[in-house]
Order: C-alpha cells, then sequence, then structure tokens
C-alpha cells in the first residue's frame, strides 16, 4: 500500500487501520506515517474552515506492522475559531502516539511577519540521492525520494550542527499535498544527530511538535520541498532539533521541533 491507499484506509475506518511491514522503521512503524494517519482522522472531526495550525505529538510505544490500529479521536473544545483535538493511536489496548491538535480558522489582524528566506543549497541534480537499501535501511525508505545537500551522511562521524537537502515522495500518485504529506516528509528525515555518529545505533523521536504556516501553498505531491535541521543541543542520550521545510519557490510551509533519543 502506497500513502494515499493508507490516508484513504484510515479515512474509511479509522478504528481499524493495519500498516503493512513496508511502511517500518526498525521494529516500529514509520512515526510520520503514524502521526499523518492519527492527523487525517481528527481532520474529519474539524470544520474545514478551520486549518491546522498546530499539533504535538508523542512517541509513547513502537506500533507493529500487521497489526490493526485504532486512530482515535476527541474534540475537547470548539470555540468561536479554534477547535482543540486529541488523537491516540491503539494497538492491543496500549496507547502507540499521542497527538494534540489545534486547528484555528483565520481573523483579522494588523500583524504580518514574513519568514526568513529559504536556505541556499546546491542544485539538485547536484545533491547526492540518499540511497534505500532493503534490510540495511528503514522500510518507509522505499516510498521517499531525499536529495542530501547539507551535512555528513548518518553515521559517517561528521560533526555536523546542521542536515537538510531536498524530498518528495517516490512512489505516489500526483496530487495535491496536504499536511498529512508534509508530516510524513519531515520526519523522513533522519535525527539530525546520526551524522555525528561512527557506526549504526539506534535512534528515535521522543517528542514533536510541528506548526504550519497557513494558508498552505498549492504544491504537488512530486514537488521537491526543501528541509534543514538544526542541532541545538544534544546530551546524555537525548536531542533537541529545529527544523523548517518550505516550498519549491522558497515559501515557508511548516516548522518543527522535536527531542530525539540516540542510542550510541
Amino acid at each position: 500500500m502506497n500513502f494515499s491507499e493508507l490516508l484513504h484506509a484510515v479515512n474509511d475506518n479509522p478504528l481499524s487501520v493495519t500498516i503493512p511491514a513496508e511502511w517500518a522503521q526498525g521494529r516500529a512503524c514509520f512515526g510520520g506515517l503514524m502521526a499523518a494517519l492519527q492527523y487525517e482522522a481528527m481532520r474529519a472531526q474539524v470544520p474545514d474552515h478551520r486549518p491546522v495550525r498546530s499539533l504535538a505529538i508523542t512517541f509513547v510505544g513502537p506500533p507493529e506492522p500487521g497489526v490493526p490500529i485504532a486512530f482515535e479521536v476527541q474534540v475537547l473544545r470548539e470555540g468561536k475559531a479554534v477547535s482543540q483535538v486529541l488523537g491516540r493511536a491503539m494497538q492491543n489496548g496500549q496507547v502507540m502516539t499521542l497527538m494534540q491538535g489545534s486547528f484555528g480558522a483565520p481573523r483579522e489582524s494588523s500583524i504580518s511577519v514574513q519568514a526568513d528566506p529559504a536556505p541556499e543549497f546546491k542544485p539538485l541534480e547536484a545533491c547526492v540521492q540518499f540511497p534505500f537499501i532493503s534490510g540495511l535501511m528503514p522500510e518507509y525508505l522505499r516510498f521517499m525520494d531525499l536529495r542530501w545537500g547539507l551535512g555528513g551522511m548518518p553515521y559517517s562521524n561528521t560533526p555536523s550542527p546542521a542536515i537538510g537537502g531536498y524530498v518528495r515522495f517516490r512512489e505516489i500518485e500526483e496530487g495535491r499535498l496536504t499536511e498529512a504529506h508534509l508530516l510524513a516528509l519531515v520526519d523522513t528525515w533522519p535525527p539530525a544527530l546520526l551524522p555525528h555518529l561512527s557506526k549504526p545505533a539506534p535512534g528515535s523521536s521522543l517528542t514533536w511538535t510541528i506548526e504550519f504556516v497557513q494558508p498552505m501553498p498549492e504544491l504537488s505531491t512530486h514537488d521537491w520541498c526543501l528541509y534543514r535541521a538544526v542541532i541545538e543541543h544534544a546530551r546524555d542520550g537525548y536531542g533537541h532539533t529545529a527544523a523548517m521545510l518550505w516550498s519549491p519557490a522558497g515559501e515557508l510551509v511548516a516548522i518543527s521541533r522535536q527531542t530525539v533519543t540516540v542510542f550510541g
């Protein structure tokens, strides 16, 4: 099943979605996909005129591929402009992922501050394509296309303060890029701490907050987005990173922060 098929599955029956093994990230399902599916279930419970503004995600446990997952939704409050929504991904009676989302309608304001411009990377064709090797890399990477334009590769013993480059979907029919797609694109990138290691070691997101710049530009799932993540602090097996995602035209579309655990 490709990404679009899994989105259709959660929209058809959010209380029973089985993620196949090709979307695995080690022993767990790919976190970006889990976030995208939970978001889709939440989005369906909120009026269309209230776009998502921010999501706060905690990866509680490793959801197992091949076992049904229930993406539960609870609307906590419907205000005049903002909806507060809670999502839980449940498997075998246990919470796997928690997500709190804020969806807000636009309102009149005299404040308008433009974001800083996107970073300048090498041209796409000059960037190294991040390979997918089954059995040696997370299986979900077969569906994603990364071009490395900044910092060292994972496990290269390179003390890079930042990583980044270009990202898009590899195996998906062309369609409109949504916030669900952005969740997968942002989380596709490996933790920015991994280039500091000299050999493979486990690493995963513990918590993740992501904010969306609305209104989103009209983008296709085949468009290349630009990504950069900066390490702000790391010690004692935990790292704190800040990242941004831009459209091909350099428009800021998402702001991300993650607390990452590393075992090396």
